[in-house]
């Protein structure tokens, strides 16, 4: 955690040109499948060779698989027939050792000029179902309520992907906003487990990170080294039981390095809000994070006192605990864009 205890003491430059206009626009689209040999199950390594070389400005279309693999989807009653192609031989191939995380990550995706120091702007352009079923389930160990029952369960529960919702059960639909639940760039620490996020990113768990958002990661080695998985067809806020509607995904994203970025910790945009970032192993510190790393940004950008910062952020901020179920804990704050009038910001 000393990592991301020295990222609640960052200066308000870190947030200076944050969300500044990409530098670069696309130069090409590559395509990348998922494949024993372009997937990693349950980390993050910057020891892994490339899956794929780009440029920046470069985008990618890519496929994820659903986390856990086809254990838990046959013990829930999914036949054979019925399981995604590919996703057998992948599992096979690739289920992790003891320890490790139960994602599935296309990548790492090489991006030529990225340096530590430096920011990777992510455009999510496009996020897409593509199985017509998820899971759900909690283990007796997981979850918010860990060791509190006494059993495991867990459901299949079928996509209506026309109309993008699921019945999660008679009389209860759900409306669906998929989402990649892990983004992340390889550490400079080496090899660690996908299951807690970080200031690489990772398993953030964010569903506000769907298509039209964009997400900033502190690049940690030479070519950032980006691996993404862990679909979700949706989630609530905090992903109590340890599950979202974990799914299959394809996506299309934009890789954009950005040199006159240098935040130390993971930013966010959509098109109605700023997000800031706080992670820890304890909730309360982890929303500490969150409301400085925004206070910083309303500084800088904004140019307000950081009194006023603070008191804007009470006032108008949204803070929500992301996910409690991990090592590492996310909550984040959503400003609305909203507030500020037209020629408010640098």
């Amino acid at each position: 955690m000393t990592e991301i205890k020295i990222a609640r003491c960052l200066g308000a430059a870190t947030m200076a040109v944050y969300f500044a206009a990409p530098l670069a626009t696309a130069q090409q689209e590559h395509r990348l499948e998922a494949t024993p040999k372009t997937v990693t199950f349950g980390y993050y390594d910057p020891a892994v060779p490339p899956a794929l070389r780009i440029r920046s400005g470069d985008i990618v279309v890519l496929h994820t698989f659903i986390a856990n693999g086809y254990p838990r989807l046959r013990d829930a009653g999914l036949t054979t027939d019925k399981i995604e192609p590919g996703l057998i031989a992948i599992d096979d191939a690739l289920r992790p050792t003891k320890g490790e995380g139960a994602h599935f990550l296309t990548g790492p995706v090489f991006v030529a000029s990225a340096a530590p120091g430096d920011m990777l702007q992510i455009d999510i352009l496009d996020v897409k179902l593509s199985s017509a079923y998820a899971f759900n389930g909690f283990r007796r160990d997981g979850g918010i309520l860990a060791n509190e029952l006494d059993h495991d369960a867990g459901k299949l529960i079928w996509l209506d992907r026309r109309n993008m919702t699921a019945q999660f059960a008679p009389g209860i639909v759900l409306p669906l906003s998929p989402f990649f639940g892990s983004i992340g760039v390889a550490p400079a620490a080496g090899r660690v487990s996908s299951r807690a996020p970080g200031l690489f990113g990772g398993n953030l768990d964010n569903r506000d990170l769907v298509a039209g958002s964009t997400l900033f990661l502190p690049v940690q080695v030479a070519g950032a080294l980006v691996s993404i998985g862990d679909g979700h067809a949706g989630q609530g806020q905090g992903e109590v039981d340890g599950a979202a509607l974990e799914t299959s995904l394809d996506g299309r994203l934009r890789f954009t390095v950005r040199k006159d970025l240098h935040g130390k910790a993971p930013r966010a945009e959509t098109p109605t809000a700023y997000i800031s970032m706080g992670l820890d192993e304890n909730l309360p510190d982890a929303a500490k994070m969150a409301v400085r790393e925004m206070i910083e940004f309303l500084v800088d950008v904004k140019h307000l006192s950081r009194d006023d910062a603070y008191m804007l952020c009470s006032v108008a901020g949204n803070l929500v605990v992301t996910q409690a179920v991990d090592a590492t804990v996310g909550v984040h704050m959503l400003l609305p864009k909203s507030i500020f009038k037209p020629g408010s910001s640098r």
